[in-house]
């Protein structure tokens, strides 16, 4: 018994307790995670809530463990000073300060989930490398979400006192030959037990838990995030590359139901002008003209231009977005490239070739141009801009007047797009793409037009408002340019923003945006209501055929102008799983294999019919095609066929 004497049993214990405190308060921003966002992760009943936190501990030692190997390690390494106060100090502020900022991620994550609505992962890295702000933005969002920074100080501050409660009082070996067994034999049951914890199991047939392994656990897809952390998605995320190559099915089965090579015939004397309009953060809830038949109650619209424009086009009520984020939105508006689990734009296979509304204008003779009033370079626009092959970039520093500066992100979209509509036009016909910049967080207005509009239920009302009328004062100037009668105008946003209404809490209406064609010129009948499923990757077809290219357009979307009918496949990502809408049916994937089944009516995705059509023909077909779907993406993206 001699010997067992020698077993460090004070430090191991400590270090239980010290480990024991950073589950405990993982469990407490959970807690606060879902309060910040309960109007976007429903939960039922109590019990639900615990079985999610409870499944939640796999994901939490992983992040727990990631964040304190190092601490760990320090504190059973045999070196006989381990218990000394100093010795002691250092492990102090090491456990602080790594625990410190990884905690800190997850309640950044209780504002950030309401604009990403998935957790923190290390894309919004690929996000910051072309900022210049982020200070500022960290600061406005603390100034509009004080209680979080609250909470966080007040839950560090419980946390220092309780680690301090339970110290390591110093003892020296008296026997080294037992002291170092012990200990190494500690360390080779801490490192097995860490590599289980990592891995999420001891099990050598499955692969590390991952962010779409929280799903097999929830009633609900937007319940995966209570059971993650943000500290586990983001460094789980990190150096990560999901796009791999696939085999499901033929080559034959792909060209007659995937169809990723699209062609049309139109005759087009005259060619038009194109120009798109990507509007930052438009949702499809804030405007009237897309929700005449949702029977929303006490329902308001707050784009009242956009409404009366939209009564002279032709628009589509039920359009999702292809992807979550602002560059997402770039890549499937121009080039027809969706954003999965892994954006296309942030992945080693974006620099490439690639076919677009861009290049087709480009061999077509058109000018092309590309407006954002941000510091030129801002989230990845420019980079991506020069890969789809825009001849001009029109940026902040074009722009060149710092007056009309917003401050955190860009120039005002009211002077912003003035300078668009009188600085386009030189040479016709052009095609130009505008992303608009002012309706986003911190939400805020020009001084000037404090007052002048309501302020609504939510931070994103009065900001789309005044963007809207930004659209109005554009379209004033805009009438009275030589190129205008002949000029198509598209407008759709690059994602949705901050929910107000239960509609679109739905988690496929998390994508809802709106897609208007206009042009003053009746020839080209952009007139009408229609009601089919529609996604971004479509506009980029439907331009190409409207200005005449007779020549084979690589695309997943389809023409929204032709008689020529391809079925709609609409294609995005909630961040963890593939979503695919198909005929009668949504169909949930993981990489590989379809895991949820929905009718396309449930957008809230609440009851999985997967047990219900095992033997359904239309859904057994339709398995087939999204897994075919995503087949063809991996091929053309990873082998660079994206022309």
């Amino acid at each position: 018994m001699k010997l067992f004497k020698e077993f460090r049993r004070q430090e191991v214990l400590v270090l239980l307790y010290r480990i024991f405190l950073a589950y405990f308060f993982y469990q407490i921003a959970r807690l606060l995670f879902w309060y910040f966002n309960r109007d976007l992760i429903k939960i039922d009943s109590v019990s639900d809530y615990f079985s999610l936190s409870f499944h939640g501990i796999a994901f939490d030692t992983t992040a727990i463990l990631y964040v304190n190997a190092l601490f760990i390690l320090l504190s059973i390494i045999p070196i006989v000073i381990n218990t000394k106060k100093v010795y002691q100090k250092v492990l102090f502020w090491l456990y602080f300060i790594t625990n410190g900022i990884a905690y800190a991620m997850n309640f950044g994550d209780m504002v950030y989930f309401k604009f990403s609505q998935m957790r923190l992962t290390s894309a919004a890295l690929q996000v910051a490398q072309h900022e210049n702000n982020i200070f500022k933005v960290f600061t406005s969002s603390i100034v509009q979400n004080p209680f979080v920074l609250i909470w966080f100080v007040v839950l560090m501050w419980l946390w220092v006192f309780l680690y301090k409660r339970v110290k390591v009082e110093e003892n020296k070996p008296v026997k080294l030959i037992p002291y170092f067994i012990w200990s190494i034999l500690t360390l080779c049951i801490t490192a097995v037990l860490a590599v289980g914890g990592i891995r999420g199991d001891f099990k050598h047939s499955t692969r590390p838990i991952n962010l779409v392994d929280a799903n097999r656990f929830v009633k609900l897809p937007s319940q995966g995030n209570m059971v993650l952390n943000s500290t586990f998605s983001f460094f789980r995320t990190l150096n990560t590359n999901n796009f791999k190559e696939v085999h499901f099915v033929d080559e034959k089965f792909i060209d007659q139901n995937i169809q990723p090579y699209k062609e049309y015939d139109r005759k087009v004397a005259n060619k038009p002008n194109i120009v798109i309009f990507i509007v930052e953060s438009f949702g499809r809830e804030y405007s009237g003209a897309f929700n005449k038949d949702k029977n929303i109650k006490d329902y308001v619209s707050y784009t009242p231009f956009i409404d009366s424009l939209a009564n002279e086009s032709l628009i589509f009520p039920n359009t999702f977005a292809n992807g979550r984020q602002s560059i997402h939105g770039m890549s499937s508006v121009l080039a027809g490239i969706p954003s999965l689990t892994d954006a296309f734009t942030s992945s080693p296979y974006s620099n490439q070739k690639i076919q677009s509304i861009v290049s087709v204008c480009n061999e077509m003779g058109y000018d092309t141009s590309f407006y954002h009033g941000a510091p030129n370079g801002s989230m990845g626009f420019l980079g991506f801009g020069n890969i789809l092959g825009f001849k001009h970039y029109f940026g902040k520093t074009e722009y060149n007047n710092d007056a009309d500066f917003d401050g955190i992100w860009a120039i005002w979209d009211e002077p912003f797009l003035q300078y668009f509509a009188k600085n386009v036009g030189k040479t016709q016909p052009f095609m130009t793409t505008v992303f608009t910049a002012s309706s986003h967080h911190p939400f805020k207005i020009p001084e000037k037009y404090n007052g002048k509009f309501k302020k609504g239920k939510s931070q994103m009302h009065e900001p789309i408002q005044y963007t809207d009328y930004s659209i109005k004062k554009y379209f004033e100037t805009a009438k009275k340019q030589p190129w205008y009668n002949n000029t198509i105008f598209v407008f759709t946003g690059d994602h949705t923003n901050e929910i107000y209404y239960p509609e679109y809490d739905k988690a496929m209406n998390r994508f809802a945006v709106p897609l208007i064609f206009y042009s003053p010129n009746p020839e080209y009948k952009l007139k009408g209501v229609n009601q089919e499923l529609t996604q971004q990757i479509d506009i980029y077809p439907t331009l190409a055929d409207l200005i005449g290219y007779n020549k084979k357009i690589r695309s997943w979307g389809r023409s929204l102008v032709s008689e020529k009918q391809y079925s709609p496949i609409i294609a995005n990502s909630d961040g963890t799983v593939e979503q695919f809408i198909i005929g009668n049916y949504i169909y949930r994937f993981d990489g590989k294999e379809i895991i949820g089944i929905f009718d396309k009516t449930d957008l809230g995705l609440e009851k999985n019919l997967m047990d219900q059509l095992k033997n359904n023909t239309e859904v057994q077909k339709g398995k087939q095609i999204a897994k075919a779907w995503y087949q063809d993406y991996m091929n053309r993206v990873i082998n660079r066929k994206m022309y």
